[in-house]
């Protein structure tokens, strides 16, 4: 039995059964998606800032990155917009989460005879059916201005597989922090610079030796280098086997290490007075 403000809430067995949990996160789902497509400014926040970034990117940066590297841009930028709006996007979602943790709506969720996971799924499937969507949004505006996916449908979807796992680290990581937090923490600033950091030392920005030698390692074994090197392979019909063996790891390490500090905050913020 658990108590939430004083209440006591019992928690039966079909609310803990494979069928409830699914079933329920499906439902929860379908609420994280249409709170976000009714609140217009946020919908078209996560629709128009991707597409408007890829296509400064292209016109500010292009030419100089394509002249400096004897490559085409395109191949770096697409990928890197498509991780830049998934972790732009989560720290939104993490915002969100805050904010219906201060309107009480967490414990009002947990004393309702549904599964404790629930919730907590509900949110995570939700970033991936977005990143999915933006995914294949910027793959197609991307097709505009010169990224030509030589693999036709195989590696479109490899590149949507790909941004799902990157994305899945990075949503449980936020989710992860947004719970643990207390509600006075500094969340977005530190999400932000996090996602900021991240965004301008990688192979999609500028080319790894283009960075001073001591940070090279960083740059190339951070998150989001290998991920865009599977993502432009993908694309142009390479292979890249080992940086796709690192972004599993990442993912995988993410996810371990964020599961239990994620039900646990969650459980504790939903509960506290």
């Amino acid at each position: 039995m658990t108590t939430v403000a004083g209440a006591p809430v019992r928690s039966s067995a079909t609310e803990r059964t494979v069928r409830a949990w699914a079933t329920q996160s499906a439902v929860l789902t379908w609420r994280q998606l249409s709170v976000i497509v009714r609140d217009r400014a946020t919908f078209l926040q996560y629709i128009a800032v991707p597409v408007l970034t890829l296509l400064m990117f292209k016109v500010v940066l292009g030419d100089a990155i394509g002249g400096a590297t004897g490559q085409d841009s395109t191949y770096s930028t697409v990928p890197l917009v498509i991780l830049v709006s998934a972790m732009f996007g989560s720290v939104a979602a993490g915002i969100r989460l805050n904010q219906e943790r201060g309107t009480g709506l967490l414990s009002r969720l947990y004393v309702l005879p549904i599964n404790r996971a629930a919730d907590l799924t509900s949110r995570l499937l939700t970033e991936l059916i977005r990143i999915a969507l933006i995914t294949l949004l910027l793959i197609g505006v991307g097709a505009t201005i010169g990224f030509t996916i030589t693999g036709g449908a195989a590696s479109v979807a490899g590149i949507v597989g790909v941004a799902l796992l990157f994305g899945a680290a990075y949503a449980m990581l936020v989710l992860a922090l947004a719970v643990s937090a207390e509600p006075s923490a500094p969340l977005v600033p530190l999400l932000s610079l996090v996602s900021s950091v991240l965004m301008f030392f990688n192979s999609g920005f500028s080319p790894i030796d283009a960075y001073p030698s001591w940070l090279q390692p960083v740059v190339e074994h951070q998150p989001m280098t290998p991920t865009i090197e599977v993502m432009r392979a993908l694309a142009t019909g390479q292979s890249a086997t080992h940086d796709l063996i690192e972004v599993v790891a990442w993912t995988v390490g993410i996810i371990a290490v964020c599961l239990y500090p994620a039900l646990r905050g969650y459980r504790k913020a939903a509960t506290a007075r």
